[in-house]
């Protein structure tokens, strides 16, 4: 199966370029410097590994997901797809560039950051209006809904939104890839089930599967104790890139169960900020992003990574049942 080979081709060029990345990037002392605020894992890292590991990440994916979709016809909606996806990456590498190298650990502002996810999601979210329509697939039907004039504004909301959740979600070794092999292995399973009906361009499915390898070969170098971080550059490509593949495959509402863990991370902070100011300083949980919490109360980092991926698994087998009505 050519999904398969894709993962297998960005497993293999994630897992053989790691080494000398880390090497390259601890030569230059690309890590991410310390933050009082941190957990207390992160604080007790004797020797902070080096970041960006995104860019490798990325790298797999394209050239493993290119490969595949030349064999297999146009790549037009890869190409597109590509577009969501690294620009993301351009703005979590702002990011990581400006930690890592000027050395501020608040890194981008907020508002360029915004700005820059604002001006991506809205450039995506017109091209792809006018490719693959408005509408948009409900779960458990065959029914779609038309957001008309709405579809921009909320495509673009949610593209800020999607990339800011995986962004939070990388706080704990081993923890960002994990979710990710999972979610974006069912977001290709159900792209498979849909190919032929809404779906005419195998690229996004061979997208999703090369980043599943890809994260894979990621989490070698990735699983605690951590060798190297891959960074707002890494988290930034994923959400851009399964917020876009959902978007190409009119499958927006998939993104619930698939990205659940990430939406819980962002609604977590939102609640915790909303609750530490309507009660004049006290804490909802004990740290925000929620994963935090569970360190805090006990939870090792593989155990939190371990049980993030199970919760995906299982969401991801609800994803695939809420396709079977529009599979062919």
């Amino acid at each position: 199966m050519l999904e398969v080979l894709s993962a297998a081709i960005a497993l293999v060029i994630v897992f053989l370029l790691m080494p000398g990345f880390i090497r390259f990037m601890k030569a230059r002392g690309m890590v991410q410097p310390g933050y009082d605020l941190g957990p207390d894992s992160f604080k007790k890292k004797k020797e902070k590994p080096p970041n960006m590991g995104g860019l490798i990440i990325a790298l797999g994916v394209l050239v493993a997901s290119l490969i595949i979709g030349q064999l297999n016809g146009p790549v037009n909606h890869l190409l597109l797809l590509m577009l969501a996806a690294f620009g993301g990456l351009g703005i979590g590498f702002a990011d990581d560039y400006i930690k890592d190298v000027q050395n501020h650990h608040a890194g981008l502002k907020p508002r360029y950051k915004l700005i820059g996810q604002t001006a991506v999601g809205l450039i995506f979210s017109l091209i792809t209006s006018s490719i693959v329509g408005t509408a948009i697939h409900l779960p458990f039907t065959k029914t779609t809904w038309d957001l008309s004039y709405f579809y921009v504004p909320l495509m673009t909301l949610l593209y800020v939104f999607m990339t800011n959740s995986a962004n939070l979600q990388d706080g704990v070794d081993g923890l960002m890839s994990s979710v990710t092999m999972a979610g974006s292995a069912g977001l290709g399973a159900v792209a498979m089930m849909i190919q032929g009906g809404s779906l005419n361009d195998p690229g996004i499915t061979y997208a999703c599967f090369a980043l599943t390898g890809a994260c894979l070969g990621f989490l070698v170098y990735n699983q605690h104790p951590a060798k190297i971080y891959m960074g707002d550059t890494g988290s930034m490509f994923i959400g851009g890139l399964l917020t876009g593949a959902a978007m190409l495959l009119r499958l927006q509402l998939w993104l619930i169960p698939l990205c659940i863990t990430m939406i819980i991370s962002s609604l977590s902070v939102i609640a915790q900020r909303v609750y530490f100011k309507l009660t004049g300083g006290k804490r909802l949980i004990k740290m925000s992003p929620i994963h935090h919490h569970f360190e805090m109360s006990g939870w090792s980092e593989n155990t939190i990574a371990r049980r993030y991926t199970i919760l995906v698994l299982i969401m991801s087998v609800l994803a695939a049942l809420a396709a079977l009505p529009i599979a062919p």
